[in-house]
């Protein structure tokens, strides 16, 4: 009888650590940075890069905006946001070195999910920019309009792409 009082007594006492664990977990999750929906820190900061100061993911990747879209209201859907992906984030974005966060922060999407705005912008990534750094996508015309990276106030660059990589594609093609 008194191993069984024994064994009950240290299942309780392992099931309220058990408990305590997830409490404090759900906790310490809830307090963490937004994320993307790759899991990664959702931050916009700013890198020098062939094009000058621009704005990049918490990666290093260069952020662009499409001239298509209409204020925060995003028309890159389908095959466009396969190419240009858009920087989700769950939660408010947070502002990396050189980034002003009064100027980030979220939009929905036409599938109801939040994708991350600067300047007013929806920002996305390019599928051909393969590291940090890669600006492939600047000046690019594709799906109906011209792609261009971010500057740290939120204004399009313009300048040569080190790749100098364009498509004449304009109405639906593009990358």
């Amino acid at each position: 009888m008194i191993r069984n009082r024994s064994i009950a007594l240290i299942s309780a006492l392992t099931l309220f650590a058990l408990a305590a664990a997830a409490c404090g977990a759900s906790v310490n999750a809830a307090s963490s940075p937004p994320k993307t929906s790759t899991g990664q820190p959702a931050s916009v900061g700013v890198a020098n890069s062939s094009l000058g100061p621009i704005l990049v993911d918490s990666q290093g990747r260069t952020l662009y905006l499409f001239q298509k879209d209409s204020g925060t209201t995003s028309a890159c859907t389908a095959a466009c946001a396969t190419a240009w992906p858009p920087l989700r984030a769950t939660g408010q974005p947070t502002a990396g070195s050189g980034a002003n966060a009064s100027l980030l922060g979220t939009t929905p999407r036409s599938d109801g999910g939040p994708q991350v705005t600067y300047g007013g912008h929806p920002v996305y990534l390019f599928v051909h920019d393969l590291k940090p750094g890669d600006t492939n996508g600047e000046g690019v015309n594709g799906f109906g309009a011209s792609w261009f990276a971010l500057s740290a106030a939120g204004n399009q660059v313009s300048g040569q792409s080190s790749s100098g990589a364009t498509s004449s594609s304009g109405g639906g093609g593009g990358y």
